[in-house]
């Protein structure tokens, strides 16, 4: 269960639960097609969530975090993390000071699947801005990424967008 704010979030223990279910609900004989968004594609690939990063982008950031092993499983910075995390200039015992959450798992909305929320995306989206790796619309909460942001996502987190 993951819990934001008032909403509690429940997952399936793993493919075969899932399978189980699929197999009930064609005995019972309903179908339900599969989840798709409504999102604006523009939204959905890149946007801001708060101050964090978030749509197609922040989910695969999160996930290629965690794929690192820069993110334990309670979002706290392993050693590696902390290399990788410094080296991109964000100062950590800063971000480790402010009054909110560290990292935590944010849902989005979007995509359906966490992104990461928190101090420390919060200055990851400060940095991704200041080194123009991702643009921010005047008028909406679209994110555009760069040419270059594309390049430096592959050289650092090994995230190739499309």
């Amino acid at each position: 269960m993951l819990t934001q704010g008032k909403h509690r979030y429940y997952s399936l223990e793993g493919p075969s639960v899932a399978s189980l279910l699929e197999g009930l609900s064609v005995l019972a004989g309903g179908r339900r097609d599969g989840f798709v968004p409504s999102t604006p594609s523009r939204l959905r690939a890149a946007r801001t969530c708060y101050d964090h990063m978030a749509g197609t982008v922040g989910v695969a950031l999160h996930d290629r975090f965690k794929a690192l092993g820069w993110l334990s499983a309670a979002y706290d910075l392993t050693l590696d993390g902390t290399k990788a995390f410094a080296a991109l200039g964000i100062d950590l015992q800063a971000v480790g000071t402010l009054r909110r959450r560290f990292a935590y798992a944010c849902l989005d909305w979007s995509e359906r699947r966490p992104h990461v929320g928190g101090a420390l995306a919060a200055a990851l989206l400060k940095v991704a801005l200041k080194k123009r790796w991702v643009t921010q619309d005047l008028d909406s909460r679209a994110l555009g990424v760069t040419s270059l942001g594309r390049r430096e996502m592959q050289a650092r987190f090994g995230l190739q967008l499309e």
